[in-house]
């Protein structure tokens, strides 16, 4: 079974909930275990707020500041992208972006990136050069017993 779908969304934090919902909707008709499904779908929502947050002009909801959410659930495995058009990652590392890094025990953002290398498989953070930033990130995927669509 391969399941794909993309949504070019306004960066406005209504556009959040509207993404995770459809992924949500999309795991649960293919038959995907319900604690997979939460996982990704807090993952996305982390990506999605960031792309919100982060990534456009200075006010949310300018037309500059559309994102893109893609996501593939192919056999066993599903990956999902959420690409924005800001300014990218901070270059650190010798030019990689890089989620883990220390964060303020009381502060009241930040944590975000390192949330989604949690509950993910593998994460890839990226810049396109002049044109935003790219959240990458994959899982293997459990089905129920019950499942409708079973894995090819």
């Amino acid at each position: 079974m391969s399941i794909w779908w993309s949504l070019h969304l306004r960066r406005e934090a209504a556009s959040v909930p509207l993404a995770r919902r459809l992924l949500l909707g999309t795991m649960e008709t293919a038959g995907v275990d319900p604690e997979i499904s939460f996982d990704l779908s807090v993952a996305l929502s982390e990506a999605c707020a960031n792309a919100v947050e982060h990534g456009g002009g200075q006010s949310p909801g300018e037309a500059s500041g559309a994102y893109r959410v893609t996501a593939y659930m192919d056999g066993e495995k599903c990956r999902i992208e959420v690409a924005d058009s800001g300014p990218g990652f901070p270059a650190r590392h010798g030019g990689r972006a890089h989620a883990r890094a220390q964060f303020p025990t009381l502060a009241e953002s930040g944590r975000g990136l390192c949330l989604i290398e949690q509950l993910a498989d593998h994460v890839h953070f990226g810049n396109r050069p002049g044109r935003g930033a790219v959240i990458s990130f994959d899982k293997v995927l459990k089905f129920r017993e019950d499942a409708l669509l079973k894995v090819s």
